[in-house]
């Protein structure tokens, strides 16, 4: 970077990025306490009102969390897999760092449940389950279901047969086929036990407290073409999601 370049970033992105590679090289392990806001300011001779807006950017993205009355500390998240949820883009870039391995390939089959929440004119869905691999380690075991007539497009689909391993995700195999983009994703989070199929494609025992996640994927005309149900190992997923608040133009 040159002194223009470096002349031309906020002070306080200046003080994050420094705090932020001094986590990545571990000074903060072990639960050291971050220098106070007083100590910093300090340090990059700028004012405290600067380290409190480098502070709030860490804790935003989940570098650091503060306790009240002993400090700032660095998070830990070595070991997991860390995915920051904003829009349905982020949802299709898992694709980008995770491996899916298929566990039951793509089939058509009878499912009540599953029907009704695709709002599909019959019983009959095509489904599909596998589980993602981030650098050789399961944390993941999805099922997703399509409505029967989407679900044909992708029959014989080689990413969604049996023991097929890649990196797509099935809303990216899915949507080039589809009339109208996938617009939404409404999501619930819940805690669950790990059945034996899950504890068997993620290496847990049975019963293991594990991260339950259900979407539902709709496009622009409002039709579900898509519903997912995830069960994450959260020793090794970190979920996080940024809430922005629209400007309303009022103080």
């Amino acid at each position: 970077m040159s002194t223009r370049e470096k002349d031309s970033v906020p002070a306080y992105r200046v003080v994050a990025d420094a705090i932020r590679a001094e986590i990545a090289d571990g000074r903060y392990d072990g639960g050291v306490r971050l220098p106070t806001e007083f100590d910093i300011a300090q340090r990059f001779s700028v004012s405290r009102q600067t380290v409190r807006r480098a502070f709030h950017d860490l804790v935003a993205e989940g570098s650091v969390y503060r306790v009240p009355g002993r400090g700032t500390f660095a998070n830990d998240d070595r070991g997991r897999y860390l995915r920051h949820h904003g829009s349905i883009e982020d949802l299709l870039n898992l694709s980008t760092d995770t491996t899916m391995e298929v566990l039951e390939p793509l089939h058509s089959h009878a499912d009540i449940d599953a029907a009704a929440r695709l709002r599909a004119d019959t019983d009959v869905v095509r489904t599909v389950v596998f589980r993602r691999v981030h650098d050789g380690v399961p944390f993941v075991h999805t099922t997703v279901h399509l409505p029967e007539r989407l679900g044909r497009v992708l029959a014989g689909a080689p990413d969604l047969a049996a023991g097929a391993v890649g990196t797509s995700t099935v809303i990216g195999l899915l949507e080039p086929h589809l009339a109208h983009p996938i617009v939404e994703a409404a999501q619930s989070i819940t805690v669950a036990s790990a059945s034996v199929a899950v504890a068997d494609a993620l290496g847990c025992e049975e019963g293991h407290p594990v991260l339950r996640i259900d979407r539902v994927y709709a496009d622009s005309a409002g039709a579900v073409v898509e519903v997912s149900v995830s069960y994450f190992l959260p020793e090794r997923y970190t979920y996080r999601v940024t809430l922005r608040r629209e400007h309303t133009g009022q103080p």
